[in-house]
């Protein structure tokens, strides 16, 4: 083939499909050479699917070095084969060959049918014999599962049942001793360790060897608000630190017993413990909040607790949307003795509360205690679903319910302001239980609701147990917060 003829990379990329022939030196050009005449002497059609046909016509637009790099090497025809190829030769015809010994190796044991399943690793394979996470990221050798002590679940509304069992099993012990398992002073230092700490350390870090100046005050008013005291109450309680003692010395316990003073000069009016109105029966106590507040728990607490205190209680499982509300205020009923209204999960919550008081005020019970669904406060439906359950009450009773106690969350931070000021809107709020103190390092948010709402605190949890909720004390709380001894 010439030069002229040979095809291009274009002219390959766009015209010729199969692969270029390369033709014997003394062959023509294709389009030069005449057509042969077959066996029968017709003339034989060149096929159309031939690389010279497919070529024929086809533009070439490569240069002369893309045509020789790119012409392939000529075909070979293969060697014939040898007959001789296997023969033994001569000298070594008739000698006993054997082959060369071998040194000896290993046998490698073959595992049994149990061994070769163990090995191979299947999704039924034991738990403990799973590689983590860390092992499969690192491609290392797993880790051997070390089996870990149970941790006690935090306290939430969203418990399973055998937790609320075992909580009002310990209530009923408890009370049947009539004494506790540790003093309130220890349960309240140990759950507000947290916060304490926080605090401690950095009014530590801030006046040890240093003089009280501008910057010093700066730097404890952005303690405070971590801590979420508010940004009002942190800027009154910096300048009582500061007040007559600029440029001088302060140690870091007189600044710890300056706060704790006004901590509970801004707690001393809220601190006021929920009053039963013998009066009145029954007496009517709502209970509501966000998911996961603590709703349900603590009013099993409370239903012991006045128990203990010689009245008669009833339970309005008024949460019927989560199935395991129903289920975990029965167990509570169960365990103190204590009668539960309950419904079908999915029914009416505002009949059932209505129920509820019915048979309450002909059975001439004391106390009742009605939960709720958790529900968000941004959610209007659901808001309005708790006013309906108001209007139906007072349908009975104009001034019930008598007591509307909103179980906040320690943990929500500056949540908890919001949370007050919509769930007031909806439902006559009276008082406040705050819990998971000990599930946070900023238990100041109590000072900060204080001082914008002006609401009554009436219990503090620091713990899942019956003994972990307490009536609010200012001083009390104040002391642990700063990190001093109790008094």
């Amino acid at each position: 083939m010439s030069d002229d003829e040979k095809p291009g990379w274009f002219g390959r990329l766009f015209g010729r499909k199969g692969t270029p022939e390369v033709r014997p030196a003394e062959q023509g050009p294709a389009e030069d050479k005449p057509a042969e005449d077959g066996p029968t002497g017709e003339p034989v059609t060149p096929d159309p699917l031939s690389p010279a046909s497919e070529s024929e016509g086809q533009p070439d637009f490569a240069t002369a070095a893309d045509d020789v790099s790119h012409v392939p090497p000529p075909v070979s025809e293969p060697a014939p084969d040898d007959p001789d190829k296997n023969r033994i030769p001569d000298e070594l015809e008739g000698a006993d060959l054997q082959p060369e010994p071998q040194p000896p190796s290993e046998e490698v044991p073959q595992p049994d049918e149990a061994t070769a399943e163990a090995d191979v690793p299947t999704a039924a394979t034991d738990p403990a014999e799973k590689r983590n996470w860390w092992s499969r990221l690192t491609g290392g050798e797993p880790e051997e599962a070390v089996p870990t002590e149970a941790q006690p679940p935090a306290e939430a509304d969203i418990q399973p049942v055998d937790t609320a069992a075992a909580l009002a099993s310990d209530a009923v012990s408890g009370a049947a001793e009539g004494t506790e398992k540790q003093g309130w002073w220890s349960r309240l230092t140990a759950g507000m360790r947290r916060t304490s700490s926080a605090l401690s350390d950095r009014v530590t870090g801030l006046f040890t060897k240093r003089k009280l100046d501008a910057t010093t005050l700066e730097d404890l008013e952005d303690a405070l608000i971590q801590a979420d005291f508010g940004v009002e109450t942190a800027m009154r309680m910096s300048e009582a630190v500061g007040k007559g003692r600029y440029e001088k010395g302060i140690s870091p316990d007189e600044v710890r017993a300056i706060l704790a003073t006004e901590i509970e000069r801004a707690l001393e009016p809220v601190a006021t413990p929920i009053a039963i109105d013998s009066s009145k029966k029954p007496y009517v106590i709502l209970t509501v909040g966000v998911n996961g507040a603590g709703k349900t728990t603590t009013i099993g607490k409370l239903s012991l607790k006045f128990k203990a205190e010689g009245r008669s209680v009833m339970l309005a499982a008024g949460d019927t949307f989560r199935a395991a509300a129903i289920e975990q205020l029965r167990v509570w009923g169960e365990r103190t003795n204590t009668p539960v209204i309950s419904r079908a999960q999915g029914s009416d919550a505002a009949g059932l509360a209505f129920d509820a008081f019915k048979e309450a005020r002909e059975n001439g019970t004391d106390v009742l205690l009605i939960d709720t669904a958790g529900r968000l406060q941004n959610k209007a439906g659901l808001m309005a679903e708790l006013e309906k359950i108001v209007r139906v009450i007072r349908k009975i009773d104009p001034e019930a319910p008598h007591a509307t106690l909103l179980v906040l969350d320690a943990t929500v931070g500056q949540n908890a302001l919001s949370q007050v000021e919509l769930f007031s809107q909806a439902a006559p709020v009276s008082g406040l239980v705050m819990t998971k103190l000990d599930g946070t390092a900023r238990g100041g948010i109590l000072v900060a609701l204080a001082a914008k709402f002006g609401l009554p605190v009436h219990f503090i949890g620091v713990g899942e147990g019956v003994e972990d909720l307490e009536p609010f004390a200012a001083r009390d709380f104040a002391r642990a917060i700063t990190g001093l001894p109790k008094e």
